[in-house]
């Protein structure tokens, strides 16, 4: 059996190579090469050289590694192995990442969108393990989400199935995934970010002042500031954050109501500030959400921290 694995991780600013190894059921990364992102032709050359260089260093070669698994952000073909345009990647235009790989190392190689690849990782070997019925959310920068479907991914027509940061939850908001008052909007960073801005702003129109924040600031505010003026006990950073939780509970009851999943994974922002988001959260599913389907459905933090890149890429490699 192959137990040797490699993973693409493929980003807006870093990229990283890792080599994993399976043991049963669990995978243990054993190596792990990371390089920032520049010009197209001089990330992929990178990308490639740093793959063979992995292999040689640990004397991985077609017969003894079973794939190399790439996870990089949409829009992809998945089916294709090509990536296409993704805003975050600028000049990636069509570019045939499986094929570059293969012919390069001789492995098979696989691709999936990074929320996809998440949410197999965290299905596989973190939170999700064990259940037929999956839903992972990002909650970072933006929010997207990877659907585990009868014990498989589910990617849609064309790879744009789980973009449940398109959904609008409000006919007015902050603007997440290029529309205003969205699912990302209220439940991302740079929406935690533009809410506290908002009402910052109200606060200094007014003449009145806030201790953590001044009109020179406010375009430095992020969500991670909120949130730790927020656990200081702060009412505005409470308000950002408990607005955020009212619209997750709504975004998460229409995901209960159609997907019926046994549990919703989030991770990145949820992960770390869950004890401020979970009871808003909670009284939206309870009084929005089926019963039945609430009822089994479990709602916890992603598992596998800052690591699930890592994890991501090589479960990519799995499937």
């Amino acid at each position: 059996m192959k137990n040797n694995l490699l993973g693409i991780d493929i980003g807006g600013t870093k990229c990283a190579i890792i080599y994993g190894k399976r043991h049963g059921d669990n995978v243990e990364i054993a190596d792990k090469t990371r390089f920032e992102t520049t010009g197209v032709d001089e990330t992929i050359a990178r990308i490639l050289n740093e793959l063979e260089a992995m292999m040689k260093k640990h004397d991985l070669t077609p017969d003894n590694t079973l794939a190399v698994g790439i996870s990089c952000g949409g829009p992809l073909s998945s089916e294709r192995g090509v990536v296409m345009s993704p805003p975050n990647l600028p000049g990636w235009d069509n570019i045939p990442i499986c094929r570059l790989v293969t012919e390069r190392t001789g492995i098979k190689a696989n691709l999936q969108n990074d929320a996809n690849a998440c949410a197999i990782a965290e299905w596989k070997f973190g939170a999700g393990r064990g259940t037929r019925n999956m839903v992972f959310l990002t909650f970072g920068t933006g929010l997207g989400a990877g659907i585990i479907a009868n014990g498989q991914i589910y990617a849609g027509t064309n790879d744009n199935g789980g973009e449940v940061g398109h959904i609008r939850l409000s006919e007015w908001g902050p603007v997440g995934y290029g529309k205003a008052g969205s699912f990302e909007g209220f439940a991302s960073g740079g929406g935690i970010a533009q809410m506290a801005k908002i009402l910052l702003k109200e606060k200094f129109q007014m003449g009145e002042k806030v201790d953590w924040c001044t009109p020179d600031t406010l375009d430095e505010v992020t969500a991670k500031l909120v949130a730790e003026q927020a656990a200081k006990g702060d009412p505005l950073a409470r308000q950002v954050y408990d607005t955020s939780a009212m619209y997750l509970g709504r975004g998460l009851s229409i995901i209960i109501d159609i997907l019926n999943p046994e549990v919703i994974v989030i991770g990145s922002i949820f992960a770390r500030c869950e004890d401020m988001l979970r009871p808003g959260m909670q009284r939206v599913i309870d009084a929005e959400a089926l019963p039945g389907a609430a009822r089994v459905c479990k709602v916890v933090p992603a598992a596998l921290g800052e690591a699930i890149g890592d994890y991501a890429s090589l479960s990519v490699a799995c499937i």
